[in-house]
């Protein structure tokens, strides 16, 4: 007798484990074809570009750092650049080395604690880490040791690793001298075969093989793997200036999310991330780094959200390489900050995160006071490739049990590592077979 296909069916996970925030999915299927589909963020708004305007320019650095305790580099380094460029600063080259510097801390922390504690688990058929330690205890502990280096760099120049105060508009509150950097340099050395591992570690895994026509959108740079500087460019034919960002991408409210969603103009979703940077600049990720990653046995670049992980932990070991380049070279600047004089304009900038492209755009009236503020979180730009995977996904779930279904949509969406709290202006799955 043939198996009855069941005529309805309602598959809701309360809460997405293992990501930053709070969201829920439900899908409505009918004989098998997705009628209805919603991650629905209900983090609550945050208004942070509300209670910037009127608040002076100079302080907005310190601000913008409290959106995420993730990735707070990112946050400030897009509102000084934003500003920089509405006042006409002059960065001196040394300032601009410890702010790439400073990114590498922050890629190096928070790409590993999404690769050990977020990500991973999932592969090693565990539900955290906790019980991925009883599996993989030296795993872990090389995650950990990893972590801890990232934070190091970023408390080294921001005077803390959570919400670092130490960037400003024009430079840094005070330059780190030598010594303190070479200590760095040596902490670095010494994870470096961590990270090696790691690649191998993560390319180890039973990753599901998929191929999606996406448009992956990143930062490119003529001379240099990008970070906090270059042109916004897709594997599509987009080519952009920060500033001409909105004329190329839109954000849309859809009613069940707190968060907007963004498409490029005319087309539709977008993927932004360590997978789109690698695959768009796989030639500037240097000799070593491109040979570690060859020696995956992984094709790049590559259309599969699944190989994010491995991306990410490439990621880590290119930005200790970097780093210890940057240490090694160093000079102690003449001022850590460049002078500049307040004045009306409009500035925009975009820097990498370690979840992908963030776009910051500032007004200011003649005395530097905030206008207007708009910032695009790389999670709010995600979220409508996160939902088109889930349509990909949902017709193998018809059949499945509650908990493997789940555990597919939350691996599809941890691709992506979303940081809810920074994407509202994560999981209670329901599938519904109708």
């Amino acid at each position: 007798m043939p198996s009855r296909r069941p005529k309805s069916r309602v598959l809701r996970v309360n809460y997405l484990t293992r990501t930053e925030g709070e969201s829920a999915l439900h899908i409505s299927m009918r004989d098998g074809q997705v009628v209805d589909l919603r991650l629905e963020i209900f983090e609550p708004p945050r208004f942070f570009e509300a209670f910037l305007r009127g608040r002076d320019a100079r302080e907005a650095p310190d601000l913008t750092a409290r959106i995420c305790g993730i990735c707070p580099v990112a946050y400030q380094m897009s509102t000084v650049h934003a500003f920089e460029r509405l006042f006409g600063v002059n960065i001196d080259p040394t300032v601009r080395a410890l702010r790439r510097l400073y990114l590498c801390g922050e890629w190096i922390e928070s790409h590993s604690l999404h690769i050990h504690m977020l990500a991973a688990p999932d592969f090693m058929g565990c539900d955290s880490i906790i019980t991925m330690a009883e599996k993989d205890r030296a795993a872990v502990e090389r995650g950990l040791r990893i972590k801890k280096v990232g934070n190091a760099i970023v408390a080294a120049l921001g005077g803390r690793s959570v919400h670092p105060v130490g960037a400003c508009i024009g430079g840094f509150t005070r330059a780190p001298g030598r010594a303190q950097l070479a200590a760095l340099r040596e902490q670095l050395l010494r994870i470096r075969d961590d990270a090696v591992e790691t690649v191998r570690w993560v390319a180890g895994f039973d990753l599901p093989q998929v191929s999606r026509d996406i448009e992956f959108v990143a930062l490119a740079h003529p001379d240099e793997y990008p970070m906090n500087q270059g042109r916004m460019v897709s594997s599509k034919g987009i080519d952009a200036a920060p500033e001409d960002f909105e004329d190329f991408f839109e954000e849309q409210q859809v009613p069940y999310s707190n968060a907007l969603h963004c498409k490029v103009k005319g087309r539709g979703p977008y993927f932004l991330g360590p997978l789109a940077r690698l695959n768009l600049n796989f030639n500037r990720i240097g000799s070593e780094v491109a040979a570690v990653a060859r020696a995956t046995g992984i094709s790049w670049p590559n259309s599969n959200p699944y190989t994010s992980i491995v991306a990410r932990a490439l990621e880590v070991l290119y930005s200790i390489d970097q780093a210890v380049r940057i240490i090694e070279g160093y000079e102690p600047p003449g001022a850590p900050a460049a002078s500049f004089e307040l004045r009306a304009g409009r500035g925009c900038a975009i820097t990498e995160a370690p979840r992908g492209s963030l776009y910051h755009a500032f007004e200011t009236d003649e005395g530097g006071l905030i206008r207007s503020a708009r910032i695009v979180p790389p999670t709010s730009q995600n979220q409508a490739r996160i939902e088109a995977d889930l349509r990909e996904l949902a017709p193998d779930l018809v059949h499945q049990p509650q908990a493997a279904a789940t555990r597919m949509c939350e691996m599809a969406i941890r691709n992506y590592d979303p940081c809810i709290s920074c994407s509202t202006h994560f999981l209670r799955l329901e599938i519904e077979r109708l």
